[in-house]
Protein backbone atom coordinates (compact mmCIF):
# COMPACT_ATOMS: atom_id res chain seq x y z
CA UNK A 1 0.00 0.00 0.00
CA UNK A 2 1.45 3.51 -1.12
CA UNK A 3 1.75 5.93 1.93
CA UNK A 4 -0.04 8.86 1.26
CA UNK A 5 1.76 12.23 0.53
CA UNK A 6 3.15 14.06 2.84
CA UNK A 7 3.06 17.72 3.45
CA UNK A 8 5.07 20.09 5.45
CA UNK A 9 4.19 22.97 7.56
CA UNK A 10 6.76 25.53 9.41
CA UNK A 11 5.04 27.23 12.73
CA UNK A 12 7.34 29.61 13.08
CA UNK A 13 5.47 31.97 15.63
CA UNK A 14 2.28 31.64 18.18
CA UNK A 15 0.44 34.21 15.35
CA UNK A 16 1.19 31.39 12.33
CA UNK A 17 -0.02 28.65 15.06
CA UNK A 18 -2.94 30.18 15.71
CA UNK A 19 -3.74 31.34 11.93
CA UNK A 20 -3.08 27.07 11.43
CA UNK A 21 -6.08 26.64 13.65
CA UNK A 22 -8.39 29.44 12.22
CA UNK A 23 -8.25 31.23 14.73
CA UNK A 24 -7.77 35.12 14.65
CA UNK A 25 -4.17 36.22 15.78
CA UNK A 26 -5.88 38.64 18.50
CA UNK A 27 -2.54 38.13 21.16
CA UNK A 28 -2.16 40.05 24.50
CA UNK A 29 0.94 38.56 24.30
CA UNK A 30 3.10 37.74 21.10
CA UNK A 31 5.02 35.03 22.51
CA UNK A 32 2.52 33.08 24.13
CA UNK A 33 -1.26 31.76 24.59
CA UNK A 34 -3.51 29.09 26.10
CA UNK A 35 -6.73 27.94 24.73
CA UNK A 36 -9.17 25.71 25.63
CA UNK A 37 -9.96 23.09 23.06
CA UNK A 38 -13.60 23.32 23.55
CA UNK A 39 -13.62 26.91 22.53
CA UNK A 40 -11.91 26.01 19.31
CA UNK A 41 -13.21 26.25 15.81
CA UNK A 42 -14.13 22.63 14.02
CA UNK A 43 -10.90 21.70 12.55
CA UNK A 44 -11.42 20.40 8.84
CA UNK A 45 -10.56 16.77 9.08
CA UNK A 46 -6.84 15.82 7.25
CA UNK A 47 -7.02 14.77 4.12
CA UNK A 48 -2.89 13.76 3.92
CA UNK A 49 0.17 13.29 5.79
CA UNK A 50 1.12 16.96 7.43
CA UNK A 51 4.65 16.67 8.86
CA UNK A 52 4.71 19.64 11.34
CA UNK A 53 7.55 21.28 12.52
CA UNK A 54 7.12 24.05 14.98
CA UNK A 55 9.48 26.97 16.85
CA UNK A 56 7.20 26.85 19.88
CA UNK A 57 7.17 24.80 22.86
CA UNK A 58 3.57 23.02 23.03
CA UNK A 59 2.22 21.51 26.44
CA UNK A 60 -1.52 19.81 25.53
CA UNK A 61 -3.60 18.37 28.21
CA UNK A 62 -5.93 16.28 26.42
CA UNK A 63 -9.57 14.79 27.24
CA UNK A 64 -12.30 13.34 24.98
CA UNK A 65 -9.46 12.89 21.90
CA UNK A 66 -10.31 9.88 19.42
CA UNK A 67 -7.38 11.15 17.56
CA UNK A 68 -3.92 9.68 16.60
CA UNK A 69 -0.55 11.55 16.53
CA UNK A 70 2.84 9.91 15.10
CA UNK A 71 5.70 10.87 16.94
CA UNK A 72 9.50 9.88 15.90
CA UNK A 73 7.99 6.05 14.54
CA UNK A 74 5.10 5.75 17.23
CA UNK A 75 1.46 6.39 16.54
CA UNK A 76 -0.28 7.29 19.96
CA UNK A 77 -4.04 6.96 20.66
CA UNK A 78 -4.35 9.63 22.93
CA UNK A 79 -7.59 9.23 25.80
CA UNK A 80 -8.53 10.90 29.46
CA UNK A 81 -6.23 13.04 31.01
CA UNK A 82 -2.93 13.03 29.01
CA UNK A 83 -0.12 14.91 28.62
CA UNK A 84 2.43 15.86 25.70
CA UNK A 85 5.22 17.75 25.75
CA UNK A 86 6.97 19.20 22.69
CA UNK A 87 10.15 21.15 22.65
CA UNK A 88 10.79 23.80 19.45
CA UNK A 89 12.10 22.14 15.96
CA UNK A 90 10.34 18.49 16.97
CA UNK A 91 8.85 16.87 14.41
CA UNK A 92 5.30 15.64 14.67
CA UNK A 93 3.05 13.86 11.87
CA UNK A 94 -0.75 14.27 11.57
CA UNK A 95 -2.28 11.52 9.79
CA UNK A 96 -5.19 11.62 7.69
CA UNK A 97 -8.74 12.22 9.79
CA UNK A 98 -6.59 13.41 12.61
CA UNK A 99 -8.86 15.45 14.58
CA UNK A 100 -8.93 17.70 17.91
CA UNK A 101 -9.91 16.60 21.35
CA UNK A 102 -12.79 18.04 22.42
CA UNK A 103 -11.84 19.06 25.67
CA UNK A 104 -8.89 20.28 27.34
CA UNK A 105 -6.16 22.63 26.91
CA UNK A 106 -3.14 23.73 24.62
CA UNK A 107 -0.23 26.31 25.84
CA UNK A 108 2.18 28.09 23.16
CA UNK A 109 5.47 29.43 24.08
CA UNK A 110 7.84 30.98 22.23
CA UNK A 111 11.83 30.12 23.80
CA UNK A 112 11.81 33.96 23.30
CA UNK A 113 9.06 34.25 26.14
CA UNK A 114 12.48 33.24 28.51
CA UNK A 115 15.10 35.13 27.74
CA UNK A 116 16.52 36.44 30.88
CA UNK A 117 14.58 33.72 33.17
CA UNK A 118 16.30 30.73 34.97
CA UNK A 119 13.11 28.73 33.44
CA UNK A 120 15.46 29.51 29.67
CA UNK A 121 17.69 27.18 30.88
CA UNK A 122 16.02 25.38 32.94
CA UNK A 123 13.45 24.01 30.88
CA UNK A 124 15.62 22.10 29.11
CA UNK A 125 16.79 20.32 32.14
CA UNK A 126 13.04 18.97 31.88
CA UNK A 127 13.48 15.53 30.19
CA UNK A 128 9.92 15.09 29.20
CA UNK A 129 10.15 17.63 26.46
CA UNK A 130 11.86 15.02 24.80
CA UNK A 131 9.82 11.90 25.33
CA UNK A 132 7.97 10.24 22.51
CA UNK A 133 3.92 10.53 22.34
CA UNK A 134 3.77 7.44 23.74
CA UNK A 135 5.56 8.00 27.05
CA UNK A 136 3.14 10.73 27.53
CA UNK A 137 1.83 11.91 31.30
CA UNK A 138 -1.17 9.65 32.51
CA UNK A 139 -2.58 11.82 34.97
CA UNK A 140 -4.77 10.32 38.34
CA UNK A 141 -7.65 12.03 38.75
CA UNK A 142 -6.62 14.65 41.46
CA UNK A 143 -3.62 15.08 39.33
CA UNK A 144 -4.99 16.29 36.36
CA UNK A 145 -7.35 18.42 39.09
CA UNK A 146 -4.47 20.07 40.29
CA UNK A 147 -2.67 20.88 36.63
CA UNK A 148 -5.94 22.00 35.59
CA UNK A 149 -6.01 24.62 38.31
CA UNK A 150 -2.62 25.35 37.53
CA UNK A 151 -3.73 26.31 33.63
CA UNK A 152 -6.67 28.37 34.63
CA UNK A 153 -4.33 30.48 36.95
CA UNK A 154 -2.30 30.89 33.62
CA UNK A 155 -5.38 31.36 31.36
CA UNK A 156 -6.19 33.89 33.98
CA UNK A 157 -2.62 35.99 34.18
CA UNK A 158 -2.22 35.61 30.59
CA UNK A 159 -5.66 37.30 29.99
CA UNK A 160 -5.03 40.41 31.92
CA UNK A 161 -3.85 43.80 31.07
CA UNK A 162 -0.27 43.61 30.68
CA UNK A 163 1.84 45.53 33.30
CA UNK A 164 5.81 45.74 33.95
CA UNK A 165 5.68 42.21 35.71
CA UNK A 166 3.29 40.75 34.07
CA UNK A 167 5.63 38.51 32.25
CA UNK A 168 7.67 37.43 35.24
CA UNK A 169 4.37 36.62 36.91
CA UNK A 170 3.63 34.61 33.79
CA UNK A 171 6.79 32.69 33.68
CA UNK A 172 6.76 32.05 37.37
CA UNK A 173 3.46 30.59 37.15
CA UNK A 174 4.83 28.31 33.86
CA UNK A 175 7.65 26.97 36.00
CA UNK A 176 5.29 26.07 38.70
CA UNK A 177 3.21 24.24 35.85
CA UNK A 178 6.05 22.63 34.79
CA UNK A 179 7.96 21.61 38.15
CA UNK A 180 4.31 19.73 38.89
CA UNK A 181 4.33 17.71 35.94
CA UNK A 182 7.80 16.31 36.92
CA UNK A 183 6.41 15.36 40.03
CA UNK A 184 3.70 13.56 38.14
CA UNK A 185 5.81 12.07 35.99
CA UNK A 186 8.23 10.67 38.77
CA UNK A 187 5.12 9.25 40.50
CA UNK A 188 4.41 7.58 37.39
CA UNK A 189 7.69 5.99 36.88
CA UNK A 190 7.47 4.55 40.48
CA UNK A 191 3.63 3.34 40.17
CA UNK A 192 4.45 1.42 37.26
CA UNK A 193 7.83 -0.18 38.86
CA UNK A 194 6.76 -3.94 37.92
CA UNK A 195 7.21 -2.35 33.83
CA UNK A 196 10.24 -0.76 35.26
CA UNK A 197 12.14 -3.86 36.70
CA UNK A 198 11.28 -6.14 33.55
CA UNK A 199 12.60 -2.83 31.61
CA UNK A 200 15.77 -3.43 33.61
CA UNK A 201 16.23 -6.79 33.49
CA UNK A 202 15.68 -6.31 29.16
CA UNK A 203 18.31 -3.71 29.43
CA UNK A 204 20.99 -5.90 31.20
CA UNK A 205 19.86 -9.21 29.16
CA UNK A 206 20.37 -6.78 25.79
CA UNK A 207 23.61 -5.40 27.05
CA UNK A 208 25.03 -8.60 27.98
CA UNK A 209 24.27 -9.87 24.47
CA UNK A 210 26.10 -6.63 22.67
CA UNK A 211 29.14 -7.43 24.87
CA UNK A 212 29.08 -11.13 24.34
CA UNK A 213 28.85 -10.50 20.31
CA UNK A 214 31.58 -7.88 20.49
CA UNK A 215 29.29 -5.68 18.53
CA UNK A 216 31.45 -2.61 19.62
CA UNK A 217 30.21 0.42 21.91
CA UNK A 218 26.95 0.49 22.94
CA UNK A 219 25.24 3.80 22.96
CA UNK A 220 21.82 4.71 24.60
CA UNK A 221 19.96 5.80 21.42
CA UNK A 222 20.63 2.32 19.74
CA UNK A 223 19.36 0.74 22.76
CA UNK A 224 16.16 2.81 23.68
CA UNK A 225 15.74 1.96 19.96
CA UNK A 226 15.82 -2.07 20.91
CA UNK A 227 13.10 -1.29 23.72
CA UNK A 228 10.98 1.29 21.44
CA UNK A 229 11.59 3.76 23.74
CA UNK A 230 13.22 7.49 23.68
CA UNK A 231 16.76 7.67 24.85
CA UNK A 232 15.81 10.40 27.42
CA UNK A 233 12.38 8.74 28.72
CA UNK A 234 14.79 5.36 28.68
CA UNK A 235 17.15 7.05 30.99
CA UNK A 236 14.50 8.89 33.41
CA UNK A 237 12.97 5.73 34.03
CA UNK A 238 16.22 3.79 35.07
CA UNK A 239 17.17 6.88 37.13
CA UNK A 240 14.00 6.50 39.28
CA UNK A 241 14.61 3.11 39.60
CA UNK A 242 18.27 2.64 40.13
CA UNK A 243 19.33 5.85 40.50
CA UNK A 244 21.44 5.84 37.46
CA UNK A 245 21.00 7.05 33.92
CA UNK A 246 21.18 4.14 30.86
CA UNK A 247 25.04 6.04 29.94
CA UNK A 248 25.42 4.89 33.77
CA UNK A 249 24.61 1.75 33.65
CA UNK A 250 26.35 1.01 30.14
CA UNK A 251 29.31 2.07 32.10
CA UNK A 252 28.58 -0.26 34.67
CA UNK A 253 28.09 -3.02 32.34
CA UNK A 254 31.30 -2.18 30.07
CA UNK A 255 33.80 -2.28 33.42
CA UNK A 256 32.22 -5.34 34.41
CA UNK A 257 32.47 -7.42 31.32
CA UNK A 258 36.52 -5.57 30.95
CA UNK A 259 36.94 -7.01 34.63
CA UNK A 260 35.99 -10.29 33.14
CA UNK A 261 38.16 -9.87 29.90
CA UNK A 262 41.01 -8.52 32.08
CA UNK A 263 40.93 -11.86 35.01
CA UNK A 264 40.22 -14.41 32.54
CA UNK A 265 42.42 -13.77 29.38
CA UNK A 266 45.66 -12.91 28.55
CA UNK A 267 44.76 -10.55 25.91
CA UNK A 268 46.33 -6.65 26.31
CA UNK A 269 44.59 -3.90 27.13
CA UNK A 270 44.44 -2.42 23.85
CA UNK A 271 43.07 -5.23 22.45
CA UNK A 272 40.51 -5.67 24.78
CA UNK A 273 40.11 -1.78 24.71
CA UNK A 274 39.36 -2.47 20.56
CA UNK A 275 37.01 -5.29 21.30
CA UNK A 276 35.10 -3.46 23.52
CA UNK A 277 34.77 -0.63 20.66
CA UNK A 278 36.88 1.96 22.02
CA UNK A 279 39.04 3.97 19.01
CA UNK A 280 41.60 4.71 21.77
CA UNK A 281 43.38 2.70 24.34
CA UNK A 282 43.48 5.80 26.22
CA UNK A 283 40.28 6.59 26.37
CA UNK A 284 39.72 2.95 27.63
CA UNK A 285 42.25 3.41 30.43
CA UNK A 286 40.68 6.64 31.42
CA UNK A 287 37.16 5.20 31.82
CA UNK A 288 38.63 2.42 33.92
CA UNK A 289 40.60 4.24 35.92
CA UNK A 290 37.51 7.23 36.42
CA UNK A 291 35.23 4.23 37.71
CA UNK A 292 37.71 1.99 39.35
CA UNK A 293 40.35 4.16 40.93
CA UNK A 294 42.40 1.95 38.87
CA UNK A 295 44.34 1.18 35.31
CA UNK A 296 43.33 -1.64 34.20
CA UNK A 297 47.11 -2.73 34.09
CA UNK A 298 47.05 -2.71 37.94
CA UNK A 299 43.21 -3.97 38.39
CA UNK A 300 44.78 -7.09 36.64
CA UNK A 301 47.74 -7.04 38.71
CA UNK A 302 45.91 -6.98 41.73
CA UNK A 303 44.45 -10.49 40.89
CA UNK A 304 47.88 -12.07 41.07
Amino acid sequence: MNRPETTTLHVPSVAAQLQLMGLPARLRHPLFSILRFEDLPPAPALTQRVRLISDLYQITLKKDCPCKVQYGQTPYDFGEGVMSFFAPRQVAILEPGAVLPTSGWLLLLHPDLLRGHALSQKITDYGFFEYAVNEALLLAPEEQEALELLLQQVEQEANRPLDSLSQEVLVLQLELLLTYCQRYFNRQFLTRKPHSHELLSQVERLLNQHFAQQKGLPTVGALAAQLHLSPKYLSDCLKQLTGQTAQQLIHEKLIAHAKQVLATTGLAVSEIAYQLGFEYPQSFNKLFKNKTNQTPLAYRQSLN
